[in-house]
């Protein structure tokens, strides 16, 4: 089987010319390697995205425990 799978793509005039321009900016070798550095970024993102609402998720989860235990230990604070 092969590594490599050959695809081919057609780009609007406007998204070649960002590409061409990111592929100077970012001094890649080819646009192949700017699509693919822009499939990891959003790959990336996207992972990011679901730790937080993951986190988010359970922060909001843990709130109502976290106010009584904090409510217990307030007594404490004085001693």
């Amino acid at each position: 089987m092969k590594s490599n799978t050959k695809s081919s793509i057609t780009l609007p005039a406007e998204e070649l010319k960002l590409v061409l321009s990111l592929q100077a900016k970012l001094k890649a070798k080819s646009k192949v390697e700017v699509v693919r550095r822009g499939l990891r970024l959003l790959q990336e993102v996207t992972d990011r995205e679901s730790l937080r609402e993951a986190y988010r998720r359970a922060s909001l989860a843990t709130r109502p425990s976290l106010r009584h235990e904090m409510k217990e230990l307030d007594p404490l604070v004085s001693e």
